[in-house]
């Protein structure tokens, strides 16, 4: 039995072939999946040259207003707070100088009339004695 290896060969030589045209069609996929992930980027970057560069210039703008506006805010509510509260404590040492001299009247008006009240009860226990 002698083997005849052509039909064999052949196969193989179409099997090679079929391998070397799906190494082509790989390496050509690889190479358009790479063309088209660069026009992908250059079109990213185009894209953000154009449109968003411009917005973030005036968001940088609007957010620089916020923070001045702010700090402004800030400084104003303490300013205020500031005012309030020497306004408060002026008030304080008001009521505190009402409060001494009003307790000081009424003290000298107490002991007029505890006075008074002695010497009607003197009077009266002299009448009641005589």
């Amino acid at each position: 039995m002698q083997a005849d290896l052509s039909t064999t060969n052949l196969l193989l030589g179409i099997m090679a072939a079929v391998s070397v045209l799906e190494a082509l069609l790989l390496i050509g996929m690889g190479v358009g999946g790479f063309l088209m992930y660069r026009r992908t980027m250059q079109l990213v970057a185009d894209l953000e040259a154009r449109q968003i560069a411009p917005l973030r210039e005036k968001v940088d703008a609007i957010l620089l207003d916020v923070k001045a506006i702010t700090a402004r805010v800030s400084e104003q509510t303490a300013r205020v707070n500031h005012a309030i509260t020497g306004t408060i404590d002026r008030v304080d040492h008001t009521a505190e100088r009402v409060k001494h001299s009003v307790q000081d009247r009424i003290h000298q008006v107490i002991g007029l009339v505890q006075g008074a009240r002695a010497i009607v009860m003197s009077v009266m226990g002299q009448r009641n004695a005589a």
